[in-house]
């Protein structure tokens, strides 16, 4: 059973596709276990996904990347996820942001950015949720304020991937008080030596533990003029913008959890006897195999054709609302089904059934909770 099968992938995707899947049969599904229990950030890992030319190549050539589109990004996390999404995410975030700079950095900034992470020198994170707002982009509370020399900064960001292990950051804060809520945040490149940046790591999460996020604090932390990113007052949209592209590939994390978890329990009911047969030939074990598979290909199918639509720029924020909506939610689905199915032994940390099980429930929230994407779905999909 080959789930992520190449049928779909358009010609262009299919060597890094490829390339992704061996990587992910060598380096993350051995070792996925082990840092699922240790917590560490898989430092080892990373590296030899840089030596493949698998990290930060959605960067162009013309600043040291390889150019990777939208497509080969969501072929890539495919098939990470379906080996181990905590270790995928580490993998996926070392250039988080950095799409925001090469779409709205001067040439100097992107020069002197974006170069160190597509040579794999630097890694990068983005800083937007704060410790009591996350999916309110127009209600963060974190400033920005003008001086003679620059911005000052002042305030918090939480679950923020890198911030204790990233060179340098993408931040966003409040620059006005417009009655326009939208037009008064900015995007700023913060290194992370700056004086009166600190972070710390947020305590263990139940899922996705090889992926490490953190909570910073900015406290007075002064940066020059020259690290605003774009236009003072244009952070919000910059966001938006990335965030289509983004949920393109948080659905991609959905399919590939969907797929491990169809995988397990597949493996898991047709060496199973129970009553004197298989568990696989009871009609209601086959009624939820079947469920499972129609809405994984429903959303693959989906997924798929919005990462073309939002490549296009074709009504980009319905198709990518939808697809991480829809994703991600089968991922869920399958994942307890797949548990249900496991019985009594789903609860082992051994079985990657509880592993994916628990890694399901952060994709429905990051990059916009699905309550907000069905918003965004409602408003940009009408008729």
């Amino acid at each position: 059973m080959d789930l992520l099968d190449e049928s779909i992938v358009p010609e262009h995707a299919l060597d890094v596709k490829r390339k992704a899947r061996a990587f992910a049969e060598e380096h993350i599904e051995p070792n996925a276990e082990e840092y699922y229990e240790s917590g560490e950030y898989p430092w080892e890992i990373l590296e030899a996904a840089m030596d493949e030319g698998l990290i930060a190549q959605d960067i162009s050539e013309d600043y040291g990347g390889s150019g990777f589109t939208l497509e080969q990004i969501l072929a890539i996390a495919e098939e990470f996820y379906r080996a181990d999404a905590g270790i995928a995410l580490t993998l996926q975030l070392a250039s988080f942001g950095c799409e925001i700079m090469e779409h709205y950095g001067s040439e100097e900034q992107k020069e002197q950015w974006l170069r160190p992470v597509a040579e794999n020198e630097q890694i990068s994170g983005l800083a937007v949720s704060e410790p009591q707002t996350g999916s309110d982009m127009a209600g963060m509370t974190t400033t920005a304020e003008k001086t003679d020399d620059g911005y000052v900064l002042n305030g918090e960001k939480y679950w923020v991937g890198n911030a204790v292990e990233a060179d340098w950051l993408t931040v966003y804060a409040k620059t006005g008080d417009l009655e326009d809520r939208y037009s008064n945040y900015s995007m700023f490149v913060v290194p992370t030596d700056t004086p009166g940046y600190e972070a710390e790591h947020i305590p263990e999460k139940m899922g996705m533990r090889a992926s490490k996020q953190g909570h910073i604090v900015f406290d007075d932390c002064e940066i020059p003029e020259e690290n605003l990113i774009g236009t003072e007052g244009g952070g919000f949209y910059m966001l938006a913008d990335f965030f289509n592209h983004g949920r393109i590939v948080v659905g991609g994390h959905g399919l590939g959890l969907a797929a491990a978890a169809i995988e397990e329990a597949w493996s898991f009911v047709h060496d199973r006897e129970a009553f004197g047969r298989h568990v696989s030939e009871f009609q209601a074990v086959q009624h939820i195999l079947a469920d499972m598979r129609m809405e994984f290909e429903a959303a693959r199918a989906l997924n798929w054709r919005a990462a073309r639509k939002v490549a296009e720029g074709e009504d980009a924020g319905f198709w990518a609302a939808a697809t991480k909506t829809k994703s991600t939610e089968v991922a869920m689905m399958c994942a307890e089904r797949g548990m249900q199915l496991h019985g009594g032994r789903s609860v082992l940390n051994e079985n990657k059934i509880s592993r994916v099980y628990r890694d399901v429930r952060i994709p429905v929230i990051y990059e916009g909770a699905n309550e907000i994407q069905r918003n965004l779905i409602y408003r940009q999909g009408a008729l």
